[in-house]
């Protein structure tokens, strides 16, 4: 085992335990536990959880005499609870002990990615010098979408006695994983009834206390050596009690194996009985491990990404986090992308537009896993359509924020911790999600030649979306263009123009033009589809010819502002404030959340040309300098290559990247245009988490889309590898501080190809099949093709 498969955290500080519990979570894609140590409750210190993909629960909380209503992510009962304390032949019982007492010497930390386990150890020493080593070995298995389990061994070394330890199924859990949110309402299980089976199983259920959801959790526990065993239970959890013998030479193992069921799970049945039943009949440790590390080989063989050194090491991290948390087994459950994986509890488990950054790895590697999460866009295209029919248009608006339904759960108000006010939250008109959900719909088509999908909920999606930005934009005579207005960008700091009475802003660049793409495309693929289903679909939608010319005719009129010589964030971005941005570096050194720091001085970042992160830039993000130059140009704008430099360097000095997306657009876009600082932003995009960059949010849950994104950057961003209509497009970015890559991917059926980049060249394998051959679009226009079964080398050009 290599060390790039290993992430180790060599001791024990309070202060950075929960991003530890957060970067050590394992999960499968159907639920995920928290890395917390077994010993440990729910404290400051300490945020020990589990999740499911999809269970949410809605709970009324009071704020100021205010009610707003949450729907989180829920926190389950803890299966992983485990207490012991020592009694020394002649002594007294100590205390029970956890990492945080005086006892510990030694505490370590490993997370293996290969094989998908945590290992926690930690050495004790008391007072008379009787030591004793605690190991932890901890799985959720990949294999088997219910269980889990946790092996803890215990050596005594130079005493002997007697070894008390509880194995506790705890119910009594609530959400105060966001130090924030712990004033609002956070305890969503209701109706615990608890029990212990003759053979050991201790089982407890409980309801969701809204949305109803049944939860069946079961744990079977059993030691080496077998001693004597007491029982207890209360109202909301068991307790088994192990009195062994320990010694010398004699370790004491005790395992907990964890079956998890849902009233959510199909077929449907009763989740507590599944659950008891499962539990009863798991294998051992030894044969969990042995088939779940061949589940996490079969993953890697598809999923990896293979560069050396640092890069490597933390692409892998990244990869992990996202296949635990959107793996194969995901593709059987109707759930999304939530924005902080299954890690934690901020954002309440929301979904936003964070599959815009995950799903181009997935599409890739994983193309029925990409599809299910378009499958659950496309199942909430009823509340999209009621909201848009609410907004006054046709068509589907998705939410901002979505969690179960697909109604829209972003929050009417938000706690700034610097001033300790709550405020008025407009991020819900951040309506361009719907124009990420269009553009995974295309690539993913275009990747994978799923015409099935793409011929129904794709293109259900897509004219639906295009349905509501026709509608959206409205026709200006002055300017003889068409102008959304009232909206929120990308940035999310500006959400009102100064002194203004109503919230949003106009004519947002990146909304603009990415609606007219996504009417273009709409128009595309109705001229593609099969006649009777474009019958079908353009009437049930109520479209006929003059809509479609409609649509046509906003594709090349949709306004853009522009100002001095660089494309406008916004109408209007050109007259407000120039920030005194050094000022604020110096007085406050981290600025990321200058809207934070605006609003406790009783400012508002409303006045100031300033961004949270990459808004007009992610016009880079998404579309390639041709795609983009024939996007202004269908438009009637000119964009040129020094007017989008100029554009760069302009919202580069303007950014403070509040966000840890900004860093992976904006090296993105220097990447693709071979500025000078592009590896910079790479590598803060690949330690945002690693490094807890933004001050304590990685304790609250793993970012998922800027893991993915940088998966993203090197594969089409710096490889430059994406399907297109003509082919698969291989062009490499001459960027000398990558160092090299290879990864496997799928394309349009052919599964496991090779492409292997190296500075001055590159090689593609495809494995053999009955397929065609895979054609190649390379750089500078040439094409190639590559039969399956062959290796095909080819040389970059020079700079």
């Amino acid at each position: 085992m290599t060390a790039s498969w290993i992430w180790e955290f060599g001791e024990y500080d309070p202060k950075k335990e929960q991003v530890v519990e957060a970067l050590c979570t394992l999960g499968n894609g159907r639920f995920a536990t928290r890395g917390s140590a077994p010993e440990t409750v729910a404290d400051a210190v300490h945020s020990p959880g589990t999740y499911l993909a999809g269970c949410y629960n809605r709970l009324v909380s009071f704020i100021g005499g205010i009610q707003v209503a949450n729907d989180d992510m829920v926190n389950l009962p803890d299966w992983t609870a485990l207490r012991y304390r020592m009694l020394p032949e002649g002594g007294s019982p100590g205390e029970w002990l956890t990492p945080d007492h005086s006892t510990v010497r030694h505490c370590r930390v490993s997370l293996d990615l290969r094989r998908g386990t945590l290992t926690r150890r930690m050495l004790l020493q008391d007072s008379h010098g009787r030591r004793t080593g605690v190991t932890h070995t901890r799985l959720v298995h990949m294999g088997d979408p219910y269980l889990a389990a946790q092996r803890t061994v215990f050596r005594a070394y130079g005493w002997s006695g007697t070894l008390v330890v509880e194995s506790v199924l705890d119910g009594d859990v609530s959400n105060i994983g966001v130090e924030r949110y712990r004033d609002l309402a956070g305890r969503h299980l209701t109706d615990h009834h608890v029990g212990v089976e003759p053979e050991g199983v201790a089982w407890l259920g409980c309801t969701t206390s809204s949305s109803g959801i049944r939860i069946g959790l079961a744990v079977r526990t059993f030691s080496l050596p077998v001693g004597a065993r007491a029982v207890s239970c209360t109202d909301g959890a068991t307790v088994q009690t192990f009195t062994l013998p320990i010694s010398r030479g004699r370790p004491v193992v005790v395992v907990k194996a964890a079956a998890l069921y849902t009233s959510l799970d199909r077929p449907a049945a009763d989740p507590l009985s599944e659950a008891v039943d499962h539990a009863a009949q798991a294998p051992g440790f030894p044969a969990l491990l042995t088939t779940h590390h061949a589940a996490w080989e079969r993953l890697w063989a598809e999923g990896e990404l293979d560069a050396p050194e640092e890069t490597g090491h933390i692409l892998r991290l990244h990869a992990f986090h996202l296949l635990q948390t959107l793996s194969p087994l995901t593709a059987e459950l109707d759930v999304g992308v939530p924005a902080r994986g299954l890690h934690g509890e901020a954002y309440r488990g929301h979904i936003f537009w964070d599959e815009l950054f995950v799903l181009p790895y997935l599409t890739l590697h994983f193309p029925e896993v990409a599809r299910s999460l378009l499958m659950y866009r496309h199942r909430r295209l009823p509340p999209a359509r009621d909201a848009a029919r609410r907004s006054g248009c046709a068509g589907a608006m998705f939410p901002w924020q979505s969690a179960g339904s697909g109604r829209e759960e972003t929050q009417t108000l938000h706690l700034n911790p610097r001033s300790g006010r709550w405020l008025p939250d407009h991020s819900h008109l951040q309506r361009h999600v719907g124009s990420a959900i269009a553009w995974n719909v295309w690539r993913y088509g275009q990747a994978t030649g799923d015409t099935g999908f793409m011929h129904g909920p794709g293109a259900d999606l897509l004219l639906n979306i295009a349905r509501y930005w026709a509608d959206a934009a409205a026709y200006d005579p002055a300017s003889r263009r068409y102008r959304i207005r009232g909206v929120l960008g990308p940035d999310e700091y500006h959400d009102a123009y100064p002194q203004a009475d109503a919230p949003g802003i106009d004519d947002n660049a990146y909304t603009n033009v990415a609606a007219a793409w996504v009417l273009a495309r709409a128009l595309q693929l109705t001229a593609e589809l099969p006649r009777a289903r474009r019958a079908e679909l353009l009437g049930q939608l109520g479209i006929d010819g003059e809509n479609l010319e409609h649509w046509r005719d906003i594709t090349h009129r949709l306004y853009v502002p522009f100002h001095s010589g660089v494309i406008s964030q916004f109408e209007g971005y050109g007259s407000l404030e120039e920030l005194d941005w050094e000022s604020y570096r110096a007085r406050y050194s981290d600025i990321r959340r200058l809207d934070r720091i605006l609003e406790a001085e009783g400012d508002t970042v409303n006045r100031y040309k300033a961004s949270k992160q990459a808004d007009t830039l992610m016009l880079g993000y998404l579309f390639r300098p041709a795609e983009l130059h024939e996007l202004f140009t269908r438009l009637g704008y000119r964009l040129d290559d020094d007017t989008w430099r100029a554009t760069v360097s302009y919202y580069l000095d303007r950014t403070s990247h509040g966000s840890t997306l900004s860093s992976v657009v904006h090296g993105w876009v220097l990447a693709r245009e071979q500025g000078e600082n592009a590896w910079a932003f790479c590598r803060e995009a690949l330690l945002s988490d690693v490094t807890d960059i933004q001050g304590g949010t990685t304790g609250e849950g793993i970012h998922l889309g800027a893991m993915g994104g940088t998966l993203d950057l090197v594969e089409r961003g710096v490889v430059g590898l994406e399907a297109c209509a003509a082919g698969l497009r291989i062009d490499p970015v001459p960027l000398g501080d990558l160092p090299p890559a290879a990864f496997t991917f799928c394309y349009r059926g052919h599964r496991g190809v090779r492409v292997k980049f190296l500075p001055g060249r590159f090689s593609i394998s495809v494995p053999p099949s009955s397929l065609s051959p895979v054609h190649l679009v390379l750089p500078g226009e040439r094409e190639a093709d590559v039969a399956p079964g062959k290796q095909g080398w080819f040389r970059l050009p020079r700079n």
